[in-house]
This record gives structure tokens, C-alpha cells and sequence, in this order.
């Protein structure tokens, strides 16, 4: 499998901007969880996130947070997860960046917890209450599983801080575009901009931004402002739990490719419609 820094790279070459998607594992159930994975991979996703159900999501709104209820109701627990994801990865050319709180780690000790999501085939890591000062060994013993940890910067890190985390990011830097929890907002603050350019003067490495994106208008500003990757979760999260499993991942279909379509260049739209 191709790591996600490697992803990253080929896409850059192509002067492309990625989409990572987001949902909630379980949420109405594995199976439209494992449906949803493909769909959003055939159709513009070049990485996805997969979140574990939590019961105390610090870092997500009320979306994301009701998605994660619903399916710790249903008894989605990280094992199924992994089993469901043991068998659908092999079928997707988008890696799988797990998005998971730091506790369920800490019970299954560290070591052991990346083995069990390496078997699966997971590529990335994303643990939003990890601070950077505890971040050393998660990183390293996460590497030698080939799994790539992303570290997130908040808007209101200080530069030393930024450098810092940029720094030990792997993969790539998860650029939180708002102050507070996930969810969908009206429009991106212009303050994202100014952070990217911060960013950008301490490391070269690639730079999603996530939490508030919901539409293409947003994704494409984000886009334009710089960006290496558009993170959507919220707004997935919300139209794949509207109406029955099978309308809600044809409303997922759709948005990923509105997505897709809002952030690649239309010399790009062309080359892809004619093959």
C-alpha cells in the first residue's frame, strides 16, 4: 500500500488538492459504513477518515457527536470496526486514516493497538486529545507499524508551537480552520489564510484543513488559499444519516463528487471526462 506521505507527494506532482471525507463508523451500521467507504473511494475520495465511536468526543459538535451515540447504541465497538475494515481496504485505492480518542489506545496499550489497526490496513492516525508533549511515543511506535500520526495545530497556537508540531506531524498537518468543536458552518474564517502562510514558512510538508467545511463553495476557497487537502466531516456525517441507509449513500455519492469537482482544476475536469 502507498503511504499517505507518498499519496500526498503524487498528488502534489499533479498539482492536485486532495479531499478526505469523514464518517462515523456504525453509524446506522457497519454494513452502509462499509458501503459508504467504497463509494466515497470510486468517487473523487483520496483519502478518507474514519472515525471510532466515542463516548466522550471532546473535539466534535453535534453532528459528529449523535453519529458516534447512535452507533455505540447499536454496540459498535473498535474490533468490528477493524474486522470490517480488514475485509473492505484491500478493495480501496484511498488510504484509511483512523480518527480515534486517546483512551481507547491507552486500554489496549499502545504497541498492541497498532498492531490490531495495522492488521486491518490502516495507514494513518489522527487522536485529537494527544498533546504534543505526549505525542513521542505514540509516534515512533506508530512508524515502525507503518502507520503515519497527524498532528493537529489549533488557530490559536502560538509559532513556536506550530513549528513544533509541524515538526512531528507524519503524513501530513491537520490545520484546524475554527476555535472550538467540529461541525458546519456558513462560511471559512479569512484567518485560515493567514495560518496557512504561517504554516507554510515553517514546513514544507502537506496541510489539510478541516472542521467547519461544509459545501464547495468552502472547500474551493480553501483550495485556493493554499491548501494541500479539504477535510469534510460533519456535513458527510449528516447526509449519510438522513433518510434510509440507501438514500443517505446516494447523498454521500453526490456530495463527494461536488467536492471533488469544487477543488480540481477544470484542465484536470476535462482530462478526467474524456478518458
Amino acid at each position: 500500500m502507498t503511504s499517505i506521505s507518498a499519496s500526498f507527494q503524487t498528488l502534489r506532482d499533479r498539482q492536485q488538492c486532495a479531499l478526505i471525507p469523514f464518517i462515523t463508523a456504525g453509524d446506522p451500521n457497519l454494513e452502509t459504513t462499509a458501503e459508504a467507504l467504497r463509494i466515497l473511494d470510486r468517487n473523487g475520495a483520496d483519502f478518507i477518515e474514519l472515525g471510532v465511536p466515542y463516548s466522550d468526543p471532546l473535539a466534535d459538535g453535534p453532528v459528529i457527536q449523535a453519529a458516534a451515540t447512535r452507533a455505540l447504541q447499536k454496540g459498535t465497538k473498535l474490533e468490528q470496526v477493524l474486522e470490517m475494515l480488514h475485509i473492505v481496504i484491500p478493495s480501496l485505492k484511498a488510504p484509511i486514516i483512523l480518527f480515534t480518542y486517546y483512551n481507547p489506545i491507552l486500554h489496549r496499550g499502545i504497541k498492541s493497538f497498532l498492531a490490531q489497526i495495522a492488521t486491518a490496513g490502516v495507514q494513518g492516525l489522527v487522536v485529537p486529545d494527544l498533546p504534543l508533549e505526549e505525542a513521542e511515543e505514540l509516534i515512533q511506535t506508530a512508524a515502525s507499524f507503518g502507520i503515519e500520526v497527524i498532528l493537529l495545530v489549533a488557530p490559536t497556537s502560538s509559532r513556536d508551537r506550530i513549528e513544533a508540531i509541524a515538526h512531528q506531524s507524519q503524513g501530513f498537518i491537520y490545520l484546524v480552520s475554527v476555535t472550538g468543536v467540529t461541525g458546519i458552518r456558513a462560511q471559512i474564517q479569512d484567518r485560515v489564510k493567514y495560518l496557512l502562510t504561517d504554516l507554510r514558512s515553517v514546513t514544507d510538508k502537506p496541510i489539510g484543513v478541516g472542521f467547519g467545511i461544509s459545501g464547495p463553495e468552502q472547500a474551493h476557497q480553501v483550495k485556493e488559499w493554499g491548501a494541500d487537502a479539504v477535510i469534510v466531516g460533519s456535513a458527510f456525517v449528516k447526509k449519510l444519516a438522513e433518510g434510509s441507509p440507501t438514500e443517505g449513500l446516494q447523498a454521500v455519492k453526490e456530495f463527494c463528487q461536488e467536492l471533488k469537482a469544487a477543488i480540481t482544476p477544470v484542465s484536470l475536469q476535462q482530462v478526467g471526462s474524456a478518458k
